[in-house]
């Protein structure tokens, strides 16, 4: 059987079970016939414990799948993509007031063109996010003491904490990882040309 080895920037495992998850329910139109094996590897994102912008998380994600192609390259390694996760908020003034939400996001790439792909969001109590923007905490800790509990972000993560476990973090990452690998597993859409404007 043929084999598709896909390196993930990370050993977090609601990370790498996120990945799992989505190629589980992509296999069919993504590598039919293939068997796939997930490899991770830890690297840096190159960006800050907490990302607090769009632009910053996309970054990270980015880097990280970068990172990734630069040690396949190095240790000629048969990885077929390379696949960057980054978790963070999203700062945004709406009415004159600030809005912080938590956003997951993922870039995964073949090694010739790569794509982001987006979580939904959710909207952090003001308490929480005054503790992060303001204080500094990273927000694995300050989820921690928001929650009164320990380890959170290797479970069910801030996202688990913040919508009663009705998302966790995995889902949010699988979510980004489903939509970042959309223009691999459906290139008949990606690849179409501009349809021409009507008269």
């Amino acid at each position: 059987m043929a084999h598709l080895v896909i390196a993930v920037g990370t050993t977090r495992k609601p990370k790498l079970a996120a990945v799992d998850e989505a190629i589980s329910h992509m296999v069919d139109v993504l590598a039919p016939g293939k068997r796939i094996e997930i490899i991770g590897v830890e690297v840096e994102s190159g960006v800050t414990h907490t990302p607090t912008s769009r632009e910053e998380l996309m970054r990270g994600a980015r880097q990280r799948a970068e990172s990734l192609q630069d040690i396949g390259k190095r240790g000629n390694e048969p990885w077929n993509f390379f696949v960057g996760l980054e978790g963070g908020l999203e700062v945004i003034n709406e009415n004159g007031e600030r809005r912080v939400f938590l956003e997951s996001w993922a870039y995964v790439s073949d090694g010739t063109s790569g794509h982001f792909g987006r979580s939904g969001a959710v909207e952090l109590p003001s308490s929480l996010a005054e503790e992060v923007l303001v204080r500094g905490t990273e927000l694995s800790v300050a989820i921690d003491q928001f929650a009164g509990a320990v380890g959170i972000r290797d479970t069910r993560g801030a996202w688990g904490v913040l919508t009663a476990n009705k998302i966790s973090r995995q889902e949010s990452f699988r979510v980004a990882l489903m939509a970042a690998f959309a223009p691999f597993y459906n290139r008949s859409m990606y690849g179409k040309p501009a349809a021409a404007a009507c008269p």
